[in-house]
């Protein structure tokens, strides 16, 4: 969502508190694209401090769907968002990492909410999601989901460094 700021930027000191719907539909990254399932409303507080900096002060629940580490059934995540950002509006002739960030999220009077909401999100995203502590995850051969029932595939799987040695004994093999 982009909103407008061009009235609190124009005044000093000026404060503004604005619900606004999020606009973002899915997360979109470099290990696929997940559903956000529900967002709530932000109550977003928009400050102007002395023309110097502007401080973006909210905080939101969203529900994204993300796929269980072991059995990919859909797992809804609840995320908390706290925002609490302080963009520098004063030109400085150092570059500084505030600056660098801001570009990302002010278009000249305009606040890229999304933007905004999408970093958050990506810092915060798990390493790891589970359906149940104890998934069973799903068979490596057939691809059945352990947790609805067994499958009839063997369940024994020989070491890997013995392969040699089995060889061995298959090419020996009295018939």
């Amino acid at each position: 969502m982009i909103i407008d700021i061009s009235d609190i930027l124009s005044c000093e000191n000026k404060e503004e508190t604005k619900q606004v719907q999020i606009e973002l539909t899915s997360f979109i990254s470099k290990l696929g694209e997940f559903p956000i399932i529900s967002a709530a409303p932000i109550e977003l507080r928009i400050a102007n401090r002395e023309n110097k900096r502007l401080l973006i002060q909210g905080d939101v629940d969203l529900r994204v769907s993300i796929p269980c580490s072991r059995c990919l059934e859909e797992v809804p995540t609840t995320f908390h968002i706290d925002i609490n950002k302080e963009i520098p509006l004063e030109e400085t002739p150092d570059v500084d990492e505030e600056k660098l960030e801001a570009k990302d999220y002010m278009l000249g009077f305009h606040l890229d909410l999304d933007r905004i909401i999408y970093d958050e999100v990506l810092v915060n995203w798990p390493m790891k999601v589970l359906c149940k502590e104890d998934c069973a995850g799903i068979c490596k051969k057939c691809g059945k989901n352990l947790n609805h029932g067994t499958c009839d595939c063997e369940k024994t799987e020989p070491d890997p460094r013995m392969a040699v040695i089995q060889d061995v004994f298959k090419n020996f093999k009295e018939v």
